[in-house]
């Protein structure tokens, strides 16, 4: 039967099953296949902490939420429009984010007695009328998946396995996706492996001409490509972006890349990438717990190299003590702190922003740090490199924050030209530079930085560690006045900063009645929520922090042309704790600390509540 295709500008689609099902990789998939032919996307991944939670439960539920469009995209959607639910648990998880009309996309072969009880169902959803008011489809994934394998020689779980890949198909097919760079993946990445190859691609194609011929389906979408400014584009996840960023860093400035780190979720991904680029000139080693992993980047640092760690938040706790010995020895490092949910342990796979007083003041003693916010996973690399080359000229540690949202989730990321980036110039002290004086470590230019001198050279033999320097000779000493000196010394250079990045700009208009102000991931809801209220006429502006210290210089002014500072976070208020003290303005709070990103209405609706809006 002919099917009818009806244009759409933006759709939200999520895949839901067990850990096992490879809904991460079917997300991944479908979401780099979506860049590829042109639309704008972002991202969502979220799946449970346990490694390998029981199969069929609830808390053992993975998800893939992708919202894509022919428009500009902030987030990954407020609510699925198209859910796939591989079984049960996969559905009661899942269907309080639906609204009435949307589209569930249903393995019935999975709604059996055992799983139905294992997600706490009375009765059949399929069969007791509760889920009428949405447009179901069932399809018999497992068996239709098994049908298309039949005589290929695998066992039961093998081919069972491959029904991700049906799903992937019939979800190409329902939104008009081409399959071939999909199958050039399958046999790139199971090319030792012939049999595993052809079953994805027979089971991807399977689930694409059931699509077509199936009669319960009689719609199918096209989602026109985007208009992107022009240039290369390639989909990029968070941590991608970060060690691409790194990469770019070390070379822009022509010295190796160092990163010492544990691993840990969602911070691990950047160990992986890095590792892999090992021919640019990147070591990586993975040190055997957190404070090895910073003290060795110290080290990278201290010989000459851009070093670098990464973690998340517990971590972050555990290398506050040689953060301050980078601060005292006054030597390049960027700490990269991805964060998720806590205290402790917490949630390690769900996203928060909880760690930004721990990155401001959670150190012994005075030791200011820079600290550089990205919004987004492509913001990740432009991030990196500015954390590096801030870090290189200014002789001190910098923290990137990133968060569990962005950093595992994507969106397209226009490569730019490298001649474009900003320079990074290093200059190693030499011993030419001294025949007329003496070298003296604690020497300092305009801009307070002392000189890097590479260890093992002639005439530049310096005390290093993190007993306090006198100022100049770099002697140990505890001389009070000396003491005082240098930690406001150092706290200057960190000032000075503000001199060298980009005044805040405003999205909207210069004064007004509501300024949003946010840092990190909250952007796109932001940005979202903004342009829906100025739509209706208010006069609602945007502000968001990529430098968090120093912040620039302009903020004060700015936050005071606004009648009314709303701040979303997610934390208890971590962000308008530090506006409040600085700038000593009242500002309101939205804060969410669920393991989950904020949807575009919650601050909308917020904006409207501050209005006086109904």
């Amino acid at each position: 039967m002919e099917k009818e295709i009806k244009e759409i500008t933006q759709v939200t689609i999520r895949f839901a099953g067990d850990s096992g099902d490879g809904m991460q990789l079917t997300g991944n998939i479908f979401g780099d296949t979506t860049a590829l032919v042109g639309n704008d996307l972002s991202t969502l991944p979220d799946y449970p902490s346990e490694i390998r939670a029981p199969a069929g439960t609830l808390y053992g539920v993975s998800g893939f939420q992708l919202h894509f469009g022919s428009q500009e995209i902030y987030t990954p959607g407020d609510q699925p429009d198209v859910l796939v639910a591989m079984n049960p648990a996969a559905l009661k998880v899942n269907l309080k984010d639906l609204y009435p009309g949307a589209i569930i996309i249903i393995n019935e072969d999975a709604f059996d007695q055992k799983n139905l009880q294992l997600a706490h169902f009375d009765s059949n959803p399929l069969e007791d009328g509760s889920l009428s008011q949405f447009q179901v489809i069932r399809v018999p994934i497992t068996t239709l998946t098994l049908n298309a394998l039949e005589g290929l020689g695998l066992s039961m779980k093998e081919m069972t396995r491959c029904k991700n890949f049906f799903t992937l198909g019939l979800t190409y097919w329902m939104f008009d996706r081409p399959l071939e760079p999909t199958i050039k993946w399958i046999h790139e990445k199971f090319g030792k492996n012939p049999k595993i190859a052809e079953a994805n691609e027979k089971a991807l194609k399977a689930g694409y001409y059931f699509g077509d011929t199936a009669e319960i389906f009689t719609m199918r979408f096209s989602v026109k490509p985007a208009k992107l400014e022009p240039g290369i584009y390639r989909n990029v996840m968070g941590n991608e972006a970060l060690a691409i960023g790194f990469v770019a860093a070390s070379k822009k400035a022509g010295i190796p890349l160092f990163q010492g780190s544990y691993p840990i979720t969602p911070a691990s991904e950047i160990l992986h990438e890095l590792s892999a680029l090992r021919n640019y000139d990147v070591i990586t080693f993975q040190a055997e717990d957190e404070i090895a992993g910073i003290c060795t980047a110290i080290g990278a640092s201290f010989a000459g190299g851009l070093g670098i760690t990464t973690t998340s938040g517990p971590g972050f706790s555990l290398k506050s003590e040689a953060m301050g010995l980078a601060v005292m020895a006054e030597l390049p490092i960027v700490i990269c702190d991805i964060q998720r949910a806590g205290p402790s342990t917490g949630m390690p796979t769900k996203t928060e922003q909880g760690d930004l007083l721990q990155a401001m003041f959670g150190r012994n003693g005075e030791a200011p740090i820079p600290i550089i916010a990205a919004k987004s996973p492509a913001d990740c690399f432009y991030a990196a490199y500015e954390a590096s080359r801030i870090a290189i000229k200014y002789m001190t540690p910098v923290i990137v924050m990133s968060e569990g949202y962005i950093a595992q989730g994507s969106e397209p990321w226009k490569i730019p030209d490298p001649d474009s980036l900003p320079a990074i110039e290093v200059r190693f002290a030499k011993p030419e530079d001294y025949k007329d004086s003496k070298f003296q470590p604690y020497l300092r230019n305009e801009l307070n930085v002392r000189p890097w001198a590479i260890p093992g050279t002639p005439e530049l033999e310096h005390r290093i560690g993190g007993l306090e320097k006198r100022h100049i000779t770099g002697e140990v000493t505890s001389d009070p006045q000396n003491h005082e000196f240098m930690v406001k010394l150092r706290d200057d250079k960190i000032n000075k900063i503000a001199d060298d990045i980009p005044l805040q700009d405003v999205y909207g208009d210069l004064e007004g009645d509501l300024l949003v102000l946010g840092w990190g991931g909250t952007f796109g809801a932001i940005r979202d929520a903004v342009n829906r209220v100025r739509e209706k006429g208010y006069k609602v502006s945007q502000a968001h922090l990529f430098y968090l210290n120093p912040m620039p210089k302009n903020l004060g002014e700015i936050l005071h042309n606004f009648k009314t500072i709303l701040i979303p976070e997610l934390n208890l208020g971590q962000l308008a704790f530090i506006i409040r003290a600085k700038y000593l303005i009242p500002v309101q709070q939205l804060n969410k600390i669920q393991g989950l990103p904020f949807k575009s209405s919650e601050i909308e609706n917020k904006i409207y509540e501050l209005l006086g809006v109904k």
